[in-house]
Parts: C-alpha cells; structure tokens; sequence
C-alpha cells in the first residue's frame, strides 16, 4: 500500500510544471534560508540546488523503477533457490543488471537540471558575480541567456550568449560521450 502511494506522489511530482516549484520555493523556502541563515536574500546557490534536486529527482526515480520492475521478476526465483534475502537480491543482481537504466536516469536528469532555466532564474538572485558560498546569488548559464536575449541585441552581453551556448552545448557532447564510452565498455563501470 505505501509503495503504491509513493509511486503515486512521484509520478505527479513529474506532473508539475516547473514554474510552481519555483513559486513555492520563492514563498517558502527563500524566506526560510534567509532566517535560518541570517545571510544574504536567501535567493541563492543553495535555494536554486535544492528545487533543482527536487525537480529531477520523480523523473529518476520512476526511470530507476521502471527498470527494476522489468528485472526483479525474471531473477525472483532463481534468487529464491539461491537463498539470497531481497537485498542480497537487490545488490548483486538487479542493481548490476540495471546499469543502462540507471545511466539512462542520470543523463536526463542531469540534462534537466542543466537546460532548466526558470528555477534558477527565479531563485539563484541572477547576481553576476563571482560566489564565495553557497548562500550567495549567482547568475547561471540558462538564466544569463534568457536575461540577455530579453533586454539586449547590441551589447557586448548579446556577444557573450554565444559563448554560453558553445559551453552548454559542450558539456552536452561531453556527457553524451561518456555515457557511450561507459555503455560500450561495460567493464569500466564494475571497476
């Protein structure tokens, strides 16, 4: 019965748009760090990782589950015969043979994290200097582009959008290459 309300509740956190985390976020979590720290606005580093880690979190989990339902049963009785527990199940067998699935559910949350632009548009502080702590605002990648390509065409700004494309784009490539290194030589991955 929990497993099946758990299930529930991450697959609407999927459901959610983005732009009500951020609210929340602002409303809430803001006025909270900001108390709870006594530093800065509480738009911060800190304020935009935690609603990004709550955003992709559902879309990796129900990725990680879904591959674990498509293994378990086809081991549970060899498992069974072997007379391993459900978590000596779990470590040596599912986990290991779900490999792709879990790289599969890191990429696309990493790419989610990466490519969102309004939660850290909303609560980073979109201050564009260089952060001495997680508390302070910063002015992310996605946010910079969004600011810049809404306000200024003529402008040195404009020119650095460019560059902040070249270096999404890049650590996209980078990402993607890995991914089908490691899937290609599944060895490295058990090392």
């Amino acid at each position: 019965m929990l497993r099946k309300v758990m299930l529930l509740l991450v697959q609407f956190m999927t459901s959610v748009p983005t732009v009500i985390y951020g609210f929340v976020a602002v409303f809430l979590l803001v006025p909270f760090l900001r108390t709870f720290f006594r530093h800065g606005t509480g738009f911060s580093i800190l304020a935009a990782g935690l609603i990004l880690s709550l955003l992709i979190l559902p879309t990796i989990v129900l990725i990680m589950h879904s591959q674990f339902a498509q293994i378990e049963p086809k081991i549970r009785l060899t498992a069974k015969a072997l007379g391993m527990s459900e978590a000596q199940k779990f470590i040596y067998i599912v986990f290991p043979d779900a490999r792709k699935g879990l790289l599969t559910a890191a990429v696309l949350g990493f790419g989610r994290a990466v490519g969102d632009t309004l939660i850290p548009l909303m609560l980073a502080g979109n201050a564009v200097s260089q952060p001495e702590s997680i508390l302070d605002s910063i002015r992310t990648l996605t946010s910079h582009i969004a600011l810049v390509v809404a306000t200024d065409s003529q402008s040195d700004a404009y020119l650095s959008l460019f560059a902040c494309g070249m270096v999404l784009f890049s650590s996209t490539i980078a990402v993607n290459i890995m991914l089908r290194w490691l899937a290609a030589s599944p060895e490295k991955i058990n090392e």
